[in-house]
């Protein structure tokens, strides 16, 4: 018979104690009996955990891919300069070029050679060893103008884990002739107006990414040195120090601090000076929804004792429902005004100068959208503030030939305008337009020699046949003031040059080109007495392999 389980409990344990009263008694001994429990049961399930869900962010992505990028050759005076190869962001992938190098060859009237390769075929799953070498001649009708331009460019990319380094090697010689003097008063032989400027510049740097907390620091140190040199026994030597950190608080902030030190040395047989900036730059760059935008207070110490408090100060929102985006900041920077830097800008400069560093504040607004699918544009106001702008003023007189510039300083203000648009239909067609005017005012000088006011540049690229590309510019520079014989200012007839340039794919492998520079066949003058060249045809044939 099934009883209950707690009435049987209780029975058992009567029992128990008579038991036990009786054997301490007199060791009676209970006769054998059964006693069976039975008791109902129901299988019961355990409920697993339940996971607490909370709705987190991932982690955000501290990785600074590495970006270039191509800005176009600002032509200035007629001189043509290879674009050299930038490879991007070093990654592994399994991805095979076709044909990775290449031989770009050509000639035409001006008596020139060009010659542009690249090999690119030297990489790996973790590195990158791209080449260049470029080199262009030519020669026009006036004794005297012609040039020779050329280079020898290399880098190399290495990426291990959370290291990314990096290496560059580069060598110039750039050849002019000072053909700029009147020649129905002077005759020069070639060799004593030759001029010819040779660079070589070495560069390292590594990025690290340290992990601290669960937040990256990332570390890019950088050393450079270059030796310039041109004839008349002028030496330019150079050594440059980068250490930039930043630390990724969270999402929205991170904090910056850079050590830069650049020193150089410039010897001619007239002077000797060094040339050196010394600089300290901490910041922060804030990352929000619509508004990001960064601040940086930098102190640098500079050349003739000079102290530099230089603010870095922006700030951009993006206008909900539209595609506009709102920019406007301060920013400060100093230029050593070595000779490198000088005579890239003007080649026919004299090697006796007062080195000084040009201190140069710009605050700005500045406007970018898009309109449909197709148009870009921004528009840029700003305000400028020049310490030792350096300008390039020729040999005036009756006695003078003209031929170098002397290099003044302009203590100068400026507002400037800049705006520009493109529109880009897929890969049929594009075209854009961009111009900048400058309003010079309370200079220390009674111009800002040389310096144009006024610049127009636009461009149109289309593809009208799958294996054709043709491409056009044209540009207008205006504005310059030059000194005359009579030793008079005058103002420069402005700069107009217009050309057109195509490329055909003949097979996989083989491209012809051909490049019409001037179409106008103008002989304006960038630098007064320096006409350039007029008229420039050539072509040729470019080779991948």
């Amino acid at each position: 018979m099934k009883v209950k389980p707690f009435i049987i409990l209780a029975i058992s344990l009567t029992a128990a104690h008579r038991s036990a009263g009786q054997k301490a008694a007199g060791d009676t001994v209970l006769k054998g009996s059964t006693i069976e429990v039975i008791q109902s049961y129901k299988p019961v399930v355990k409920k697993a955990p339940k996971p607490d869900w909370l709705p987190q962010l991932p982690p955000a992505d501290t990785a600074r891919p590495a970006m270039t990028f191509d800005v176009p050759q600002q032509t200035l005076y007629y001189s043509y300069t290879s674009s050299p190869l930038r490879p991007l962001a070093l990654g592994k992938d399994s991805l095979v070029v076709p044909f990775p190098n290449y031989i770009k060859a050509g000639a035409g009237n001006l008596s020139t050679l060009y010659l542009d390769a690249g090999i690119g075929g030297l990489r790996g799953a973790d590195y990158q060893l791209p080449i260049h070498l470029h080199h262009l001649s030519q020669k026009g009708s006036i004794k005297g103008q012609q040039t020779s331009l050329s280079g020898l460019e290399a880098e190399g990319f290495y990426k291990k884990g959370k290291n990314d380094l990096h290496s560059a090697f580069s060598v110039e010689r750039n050849q002019y002739y000072y053909y700029g003097y009147n020649h129905a008063q002077h005759d020069y032989a070639n060799d004593s107006i030759k001029q010819t400027f040779t660079g070589v510049h070495l560069e390292a740097d590594a990025a690290r990414v340290l992990n601290l907390g669960g937040r990256n620091i990332v570390f890019h140190p950088e050393i450079e040195g270059n030796i310039y040199a041109a004839r008349y026994n002028t030496t330019e030597t150079g050594l440059g120090i980068k250490a930039p950190f930043s630390y990724r608080v969270d999402s929205a902030l991170e904090l910056m601090v850079a050590l830069n030190a650049s020193f150089t040395r410039l010897k001619t047989p007239y002077m000797t000076d060094g040339n050196n900036l010394v600089g300290l730059y901490p910041g922060l760059a804030l990352h929000t929804g619509k508004v990001t935008g960064h601040g940086i207070l930098g102190f640098a110490a500079g050349k003739d004792g000079n102290v530099f408090v230089l603010p870095d100060i922006q700030a951009h929102y993006n206008i909900a429902g539209t595609a506009l985006r709102l920019s406007g900041g301060w920013q400060a920077s100093v230029r050593r005004n070595t000779y490198e830097q000088l005579t890239m800008e003007n080649p026919y400069i004299v090697n006796a100068y007062t080195v000084k560093q040009t201190r140069r504040d710009e605050i700005f607004a500045n406007l970018a959208g898009a309109a449909g699918a197709h148009i870009t544009y921004t528009a840029r106001v700003s305000w400028w503030n020049f310490n030792a702008l350096p300008v390039y003023l020729n040999h005036a007189g009756a006695a003078a030939d003209s031929k170098q510039f002397d290099l003044l300083y302009n203590d100068v203000s400026a507002f400037s305008l800049r705006g520009g648009a493109r529109y880009t239909e897929t890969d049929k067609w594009s075209a854009g337009a961009t111009a900048e005017f400058y309003n010079y005012y309370q200079g220390t000088l009674a111009h800002v020699w040389h310096e144009p006011t006024f610049r127009l540049r636009a461009d149109l690229s289309v593809t009208p046949l799958k294996d054709l590309t043709i491409m056009a510019y044209g540009s207008v520079t205006a504005g310059m003031y030059a000194v005359n014989a009579a030793g008079q200012a005058v103002t420069l007839q402005p700069n107009t040059d217009i050309g057109i340039n195509g490329e055909y794919r003949l097979i996989s492998r083989l491209t012809a080109f051909l490049q019409v520079d001037n179409l106008l066949n103008s002989k304006y003058e960038r630098w007064l007495g320096y006409q350039a060249y007029g008229i420039n045809i050539y072509g040729g044939l470019r080779l991948k392999f």
